[in-house]
């Protein structure tokens, strides 16, 4: 079973390049505020890390979901596509003044702070401007997730967040300043979680902090548990709107929220990953000594992930529907890394045929580089065509 594509108009452009399903964009985001709309109180923000492409962006804005930015770029690019300012999170672990200063200015909602260090610089220039600024101290809560140790973020060893043992002296360094406003807790363990026991774990920490916290008399507004839900990269056709449903269902039944509290969620794979295809072209087939290598015009500079992660991309032939072959599919890059898939059984390929790396729509064209001098590739959506 293959993707469905617009595949004469796909042969009149220059590739390599990102096609985006906005319409199963569209779909996806109905789905979350379906189901996040069922548990009251929970707020969705999408993590624009995943994929900046304005288009895509603007999609999002209009269907209402908030923003979880990592970056005075991202702040900008959100307030470009229509973002609410009111609906902006700022998180990142190392915040340029001028980035913070961004946020003062255009009157987020919250900063996630990471550091003593950061609250100090924060109520030292929203002194300077007269205002205060709403903050939410991201927590390491050390609890592990059943995913890749470099997309893992809450363990203690993990550079993220201040270590629960100091949580309360952060937030009574807090009660004294006079230019920060402390109104809630942040927490992210992890990408690509396919099992919901790590939420139900993240669950649990969290009512033990917040019932110690109640001992002292602390009590939170807002809670933010990040994102981390993944997606079915081997069949992303079969599957291609993940779970929400069990997703929200596990914080709805395991996280004891208090009256009144409100629920932030940052999805970013989960939104855009199943929309987005790299489209390449065959350059050479070429026999090998063991093996014969489909060598497309897309290198590890449009879709870093198989070589930053060993990442799985399902790939399809999409111009042909010959007997199936076994290829390793390389790309142009000069880096042995520089390889999309080993062994991979494709429709007989040729010189000129379209190739899609299918669930391309996350950390896809956002972490694209001009390594070896090439341009970036272009991003079309649906609408496009």
């Amino acid at each position: 079973m293959k993707g469905i594509f617009p595949i004469e108009e796909f042969q009149q452009l220059e590739t390599p390049f990102y096609y985006y399903d906005t319409e199963l964009l569209r779909q996806t985001i109905q789905v979350i505020k379906q189901e996040a709309g069922k548990h009251e109180g929970f707020c969705v923000h999408y993590a624009i890390k995943a994929n900046a492409n304005p288009k895509v962006l603007n999609i999002i804005a209009q269907e209402g979901l908030g923003a979880d930015c990592v970056s005075g770029g991202e702040i900008r690019r959100c307030l470009e596509t229509g973002f609410a300012p009111k609906k902006i999170v700022y998180a990142g672990v190392g915040k340029a003044d001028w980035e913070i200063n961004l946020g003062l200015d255009k009157r987020i909602f919250c900063f996630n702070v990471e550091s003593i260090a950061e609250l100090e610089i924060i109520n030292e220039l929203a002194g300077k401007k007269g205002k205060i600024a709403d903050i939410c101290f991201r927590i390491n809560p050390d609890v592990g997730a059943h995913t890749n140790a470099k997309i893992t973020t809450g363990l203690a060893e993990n550079k993220f967040g201040i270590d629960m043992h100091y949580m309360e002296a952060a937030i009574e360094e807090a009660s004294k300043m006079e230019h920060v406003r402390f109104i809630g807790l942040h927490f992210h363990i992890g990408s690509q979680i396919l099992d919901m026991s790590d939420f139900v774990a993240l669950c649990n920490r969290i009512n033990e902090i917040q019932d110690q916290l109640e001992r002292h008399h602390i009590h939170i507004e807002n809670i933010n548990v990040g994102g981390g839900l993944g997606i079915d990269y081997v069949h992303p056709n079969r599957v291609p709107i993940p779970d929400f449903k069990a997703y929200f269902d596990t914080y709805a039944r395991h996280l004891k929220l208090r009256e009144g509290q409100r629920l932030h969620f940052e999805l970013g794979r989960s939104v855009v990953a199943q929309m987005g295809s790299l489209i390449t072209r065959v350059l050479y087939v070429k026999q090998g000594s063991f093996k014969q290598f489909a060598i497309v015009d897309a290198g590890m500079t449009d879709l870093i992930r198989p070589a930053l992660y060993q990442a799985y991309h399902k790939i399809e032939n999409i111009t042909s529907d010959k007997p199936i072959e076994t290829y390793d599919v390389v790309g142009p890059i000069c880096e042995s890394s520089d390889v999309f898939a080993k062994a991979v059984d494709l429709n007989k390929t040729q010189r000129g045929d379209l190739i899609a790396l299918r669930s391309a729509g996350a950390y896809g064209e956002i972490m694209a580089s001009q390594y070896n001098c090439r341009r970036l590739p272009v991003g079309y959506t649906t609408e496009d065509f």
